[in-house]
């Protein structure tokens, strides 16, 4: 197992560093070298189901082969500090051209390349409603979701008792507008308007049984 180091680091570093088909997800917060939760069960199956409902939504759309879904990407903050693997990406590719380190480290650096990104919240749900929220806001990212299907995040987000809750975040004038979803609620985004979606079709994968 690849052993992070414990010295602050740069972005530069950090993508040098990153180990070649590793095991487990690496990301960069403020300079430090976090090793990340591997997503398993149902985190996996609501990442999944989002992703093949994004891949339908892109064909319905005609954007088939322009905004795609690569495997893996780094987004680098806009102060260089920090780097992260959402657990879903949609890039257009039209805009790829302009990233310097894309094809050699998967690496995005321009919000223009981004039409969406979703984190899925686990245990550090933490670093989906502040860090990424701050990172992705500041850096330009025009819609972020985060997708809490197990009610972990904090009450002042999903209420008291929690609630199982999808928020879309849209950039409008350089700030993040949050619209919660929840049960039979369908989902809206910006994005993608012909999207139809429920959050509770959401919620529902993430309670299947193996």
């Amino acid at each position: 197992m690849t052993q992070a180091p414990t010295k602050t680091v740069s972005f530069d570093e950090f993508v040098g560093w990153y180990p070649k088909n590793a095991g487990v997800r690496y990301e960069l917060h403020n300079g430090t070298i976090i090793e990340m939760p591997k997503p398993r069960g149902k985190h996996s199956n609501v990442t999944g189901f989002l992703m093949e409902e994004l891949v339908l939504s892109i064909i319905q759309i005609g954007k088939r082969g322009i905004w795609t879904i690569p495997r893996e990407a780094i987004v680098k903050s806009s102060n260089g500090t920090s780097g992260y693997e959402p657990d879903i990406i949609i890039l257009n590719q039209e805009n790829i051209v302009s990233e310097p380190h894309w094809e050699s480290g998967s690496v995005i650096e321009n919000a223009s390349s981004v039409k969406l990104i979703v984190e899925v919240v686990s245990t550090n749900w933490r670093d989906d409603y502040h860090l990424k929220y701050a990172d992705y806001e500041e850096l330009g990212i025009p819609e972020y979701w985060i997708v809490d299907y197990a009610a972990l995040g904090g009450r002042n987000f999903i209420g008291d008792p929690k609630e199982q809750t999808i928020f879309v975040c849209q950039l409008i004038d350089g700030e993040y507008q949050m619209t919660h979803f929840r049960s039979n609620e369908l989902i809206v985004s910006p994005t993608f308007p012909q999207l139809n979606l429920t959050a509770q079709q959401v919620f529902d994968v993430g309670s299947v049984h193996p």
